[in-house]
């Protein structure tokens, strides 16, 4: 049963919302001039990118004035082209930008889907999820979607049924700031994560799709050196993922609304011992401290695995680590060492001037002005130093404050 669709009202929603369609191309002179006129139906906002075409996809597209046409030469890739889309987009004012491709795989009769969703969840990142289970759907394309969604949740935390579609809505004022180095295919996987890490909603919305039997599909998708670009940014997004994203991911989840049920959680209903408790806390606070940035967090899960410590205590106290700390702690550890060496400490920026930005530029002095060891091996002893006093002091807190109001062992 075919639904009817009121053009007009989604034209006057999609100009209200101020939102434009972008059409990446290379060589699809047989479906571009149909893509771009259904597009027409819903928006006269089209930016069409001509990916250095061969074929008579630039002859087609004259034929269409009202389109903002963006062309260059040679053929650099479907993730330049929709970089290129969105920048123009971005620069036009637009605060949304849907995605179609041009190979007639997309029906320009589900930009409804986009917009109605884009209404009840604004500034989302939309990403059409297609049945990947229907007639003349490569196998290629199953698996090869199947294994991104994996990486994609491993990522981000998020599960998504089609992480590889074309069809989206990007918020791509939102976007802005945010940089790639991906030219192809793996872009539509680079920019999605990316964008999950921003604190970007990412959420998914069903669509048709269409595949030619056979020989009839045009496609640019090279198996081979595709997917071996897309695991080489799986690699990529792993150690960031791992060392900073999952970490800032774990202290949104202990954010300050949640402080009671934390504490009530982990502190007052856990069956362990106070001393267990305090020594979990002490643990964490030396782990998020020690001279092993980037691998604190990891190291501190791990062995509190081995050493049978309440793993979500010691996490949260390795927190002590997160980036508006991170000056303090590198200072105070330099102080620690240049003190227990009896060192010069005027050299050392005051506390009244300590930030982020006057901490590199410290540590980029001391790298570069031939003392680089003698500052390394006060930063290195300071810092076991100073952690082992932090967590000391922080161990003997918890375990003074669950004594004190009676926080006993269940």
């Amino acid at each position: 049963m075919s639904v009817i669709i009121d053009y007009e009202l989604y034209k006057k929603k999609m100009s209200t919302l101020n939102c434009c369609v972008i059409i990446p191309t290379y060589n699809n002179q047989q479906t571009i001039a149909q893509v771009v006129n259904d597009t027409l139906k819903f928006t006269p906002d089209i930016i069409v990118v001509n990916d250095g075409a061969t074929d008579a996809t630039p002859e087609i597209l004259k034929s269409f004035p009202t389109i903002q046409l963006i062309s260059y030469s040679p053929n650099r890739g479907k993730g330049i082209a929709l970089r290129t889309g969105i920048k123009a987009a971005q620069d036009k004012g637009y605060r949304y930008a849907i995605t179609i491709d041009s190979d007639g795989q997309h029906f320009a009769d589900d930009i409804p889907v986009f917009i109605d969703k884009i209404g009840e969840a604004p500034d989302s990142l939309l990403i059409g999820a297609r049945n990947l289970n229907q007639e003349n759907m490569p196998k290629k394309n199953t698996f090869g979607n199947k294994f991104s969604n994996f990486w994609f949740m491993l990522f981000t935390g998020i599960n998504l049924p089609d992480t590889q579609s074309g069809y989206r809505l990007y918020p791509i004022q939102k976007m802005k700031g945010a940089r790639y180095f991906t030219s192809k295919y793996e872009f539509e996987i680079e920019v999605s994560v990316k964008a999950a890490w921003r604190g970007i909603t990412v959420l998914p919305v069903p669509i048709k799709v269409f595949y030619a039997e056979g020989d009839k599909r045009i496609s640019h998708f090279r198996p081979g050196k595709d997917f071996t670009r897309i695991s080489l940014l799986n690699m990529y997004l792993f150690f960031p993922a791992l060392l900073w994203h999952k970490p800032i991911r774990l202290i949104k989840h202990f954010r300050i609304k949640n402080i009671k049920t934390v504490i009530k959680k982990y502190f007052l209903d856990s069956n362990e011992s106070t001393m267990r408790k305090s020594v979990g806390v002490a643990f964490g606070v030396f782990m998020g401290i020690v001279p092993i940035w980037g691998f604190q967090f990891v190291s501190a899960l791990v062995l509190a695995h081995f050493m049978k410590l309440n793993k979500a205590i010691v996490g949260l106290a390795a927190q002590i680590s997160v980036p508006p700390m991170i000056p303090i702690l590198l200072f105070c550890s330099l102080r620690t060492g240049q003190w227990l060496l009896g060192r010069d400490m005027s050299e050392t920026i005051e506390t009244n001037q300590l930030t982020l930005e006057t901490t590199k530029q410290l540590l980029h002095e001391y790298l570069f002005s031939g003392k680089v060891l003698q500052h390394l091996y006060e930063y290195l002893l300071g810092s076991m130093v100073f952690a082992t006093i932090m967590a000391i002091g922080f161990g003997l807190l918890t375990f003074i404050l669950l004594k004190a109001f009676g926080f006993k062992k269940q």
